[in-house]
């Protein structure tokens, strides 16, 4: 197979398998933390309506979310590219960092979780997760 495409389908691959990831947790959040009393979580509209109810707690999931689905989608992506293992890393975090760049932009939640996610769920996951890959 040309490495070309074999870095495109692992960065694929990485993308449907962290955003698997990502979402699982996503779904188990309310499970493990449940949401403030009136808070809609199944609406992006009651989503927005009702973030100025939450505590930090409720921050977690989806922090761990977005840490562990590009982690996992940047590793699988890594291990499968070949000798381009770092450029498919990248273009998975990459491509989750634009996923929570437009959330922070479409949601009203606080600056530090904005902060924090943006700095450390995407781009420094990418690389544990090449390094993961490597180790493996």
């Amino acid at each position: 197979m040309p490495q070309t495409l074999r870095t495109i389908l692992a960065i694929v691959l990485g993308l449907v398998i962290g955003g698997a990831v990502n979402m699982a947790i996503v779904l188990m959040g309310p499970q493990l933390i449940a949401p403030p009393a009136g808070a809609d979580v199944t609406t992006t509209e009651g989503l927005r309506a009702s973030l100025h109810l939450f505590e930090a707690r409720h921050f977690i999931a989806p922090l761990a979310a977005h840490a562990l689905g590009t982690l996992v989608g940047a590793a699988v992506a890594a291990r499968l590219a070949g000798r381009h293992a770092t450029l498919a890393a990248w273009a998975v975090g990459g491509a989750f960092l634009a996923g929570g760049v437009m959330s922070a932009w479409m949601l009203p939640a606080p600056v530090w979780f904005v902060a924090l996610d943006l700095l450390v769920a995407y781009l420094p996951m990418a690389m544990v997760g090449r390094w993961l890959a490597r180790r493996t």
